[in-house]
């Protein structure tokens, strides 16, 4: 359990399909509130049912943290990226709710991903960053994420673009 600025407590924890709700509710309130951050459509993301956030959960696993209301208060998913080298782990969905933010669990969320990628043999993390998030990137920064100068057009606006930036997973990564 992570102790934050009181009264929040939350857990990080990694979920499977059967939490398929709690996942929904924070990613819809990640997706309404910072609607520029994410490559998702609030109206698309409002019309997936079950099976679509179960599919979701089986394909990339997924952590979410809870605080002791049982609220969501931040998710973060990893995936191995298409086209990306085996040994690389892709961070998405990196988001902690306003109200909690500065607290450690942005931090606890991205340890949480680096110790899965490490138990799965890993040995970078990798996430593209939009250029407008700059809370993102300097969390990215001050994780031990490197700006690689590698960028595309943003999937949602390609008047934006997202820079790729990577992690070395050392031995401060244990596994899981």
């Amino acid at each position: 359990m992570l102790s934050v600025r009181h009264p929040v407590m939350v857990l990080i924890q990694r979920v499977g399909e059967d939490d398929w709700e709690i996942v929904r509710d924070v990613r819809l309130r990640a997706v309404r509130e910072n609607p520029g951050i994410f490559g998702a459509s609030l109206a698309r993301e409002n019309r997936f049912v079950e099976s679509h956030w179960r599919m979701r959960l089986r394909t990339s696993p997924t952590w979410i943290a809870v605080d002791d209301t049982g609220t969501g208060r931040g998710i973060v998913q990893m995936l191995q990226e298409p086209g990306s080298p085996t040994d690389d782990r892709h961070l998405i969905s990196l988001w902690v709710a306003p109200e909690t933010r500065r607290r450690g669990i942005g931090w606890a969320l991205v340890d949480a991903v680096c110790k899965a990628a490490a138990a799965d043999g890993a040995s970078t993390v990798s996430l593209w960053v939009v250029d407008n998030n700059h809370a993102a990137g300097d969390l990215c920064v001050r994780a031990g994420f490197t700006r690689t100068g590698e960028r595309q057009a943003f999937s949602r606006d390609d008047s934006l673009t997202e820079e790729r930036f990577v992690r070395t997973i050392t031995a401060d990564d244990p596994a899981e």
